[in-house]
């Protein structure tokens, strides 16, 4: 016990983000030090882990039949659990370029609705990675504290976390999430509609890359801007088999969209049906604070807004509050104590 004390003196402390779509990891006393897509890129002769991150992410859809690759979070939740071990292996040793045996505490925010099972598989993959004591928390209480609110307080606050498989939706008071619900709908399921709508509507097939900058570029919530937003968009079509281009415009992205994005105004809807009275006087005050990049999709604030007639905040920093809110966490031991799962 005292030399893994001893040991913690020497070692860079580290909060861990591990999203379906990205992975940040914080370092105490330098912030977040690395942002990277969650993805391995595998030779499936040897089994032998080629690349990770950037790299293997600019591989996806574009390898040869002995390189796999992998996303091994689905749905906010460890779908491969040796590939995650080798992911978080390569980041631990990114970050902390001291000698193996300083081994660091890590902090790690995983989604609310994930089970026992999977809580273990989490901590296991961190602490064969090299982690000394691993302690998870949940995504929405990290984005929570990362965003500035007031947990601490007897009041209620109301943060929705849109990532990438899930978006985690919760309240919370006095350091205590009163009610939770994580619905396995985020950035990857909107890929998705866009993909199927593009193949229903035009019979042409788009990779995931391409479904991802159609919603990044022209993809809305909410029709918020008069002008007409147009992409050129490639892919193959299903009839001839050959490559394609047409031109796609914002009206029908938000078509497209309109099934995962009422999934998250269903999911907020009966959230707010489950907090107690005192604490939605709260909310009708405060708002509610979204966070994670679904935050990012154009007109996402306003047509929660109209739909809900509360007022909707994004975070400053959306897409890193969940790393900076572990981060923080980890330099706190009583808030430590108070949120660890």
């Amino acid at each position: 016990m005292f030399i893994n004390t001893i040991m913690g003196w020497f070692s860079n402390d580290m909060a861990i983000d591990l999203g379906t779509a990205n992975t940040l990891v914080y370092v105490k006393g330098k912030g977040i030090v690395c942002n990277e897509p969650s993805v391995v890129a595998i030779s499936s002769k040897t089994g032998k882990v080629l690349a990770v991150g950037v790299e293997a992410k600019r591989m996806l859809g574009r390898t040869p039949g002995d390189i796999k690759t992998i996303r091994p979070i689905k749905d906010g939740v460890i779908s491969d659990f040796d590939i995650t071990g080798e992911m978080l292996r390569y980041f631990i040793r990114k970050v902390h370029n001291r000698k193996s045996f300083m081994r660091p505490r890590i902090v790690i925010g995983v989604p609310s609705g994930i089970t026992q099972v999977e809580q273990r598989a989490v901590k296991d993959a961190a602490i064969t990675s090299g982690g000394r004591d691993v302690y998870l928390i949940e995504e929405p209480v990290a984005a929570a504290i990362g965003t500035g609110l007031p947990i601490s307080e007897p009041s209620g606050n109301m943060i929705v976390d849109i990532g990438g498989g899930t978006t985690d939706i919760a309240v919370i008071s006095m350091d205590g999430v009163v009610y939770s619900k994580a619905i396995r709908v985020g950035g990857d399921k909107m890929d998705e509609a866009i993909i199927n709508y593009i193949k229903r509507k035009y019979n042409l097939l788009i990779g995931e890359m391409m479904a991802e900058q159609i919603k990044l570029e022209i993809g809305s919530a909410y029709k918020t801007d008069s002008a007409r937003q147009t992409m050129e968009i490639k892919g193959r079509d299903l009839v001839s088999g050959i490559p394609k281009t047409l031109i796609l415009d914002d009206d029908e992205v938000r078509e497209a969209l309109a099934d995962p994005v009422s999934q998250i105004l269903n999911g907020i809807k009966i959230a707010l049906e489950n907090t107690p009275p005192e604490l939605s006087a709260d909310i009708v005050d405060k708002g509610i604070v979204l966070a994670g990049g679904g935050a990012l999709l154009k007109g996402m604030d306003v047509f929660l807004r109209e739909e809900t007639s509360l007022p909707i905040i994004i975070a400053e920093n959306p897409l890193t509050c969940v790393a900076l809110g572990a981060g923080k966490i980890l330099d706190d031991e009583d808030i430590l104590k108070k949120v660890i799962m």
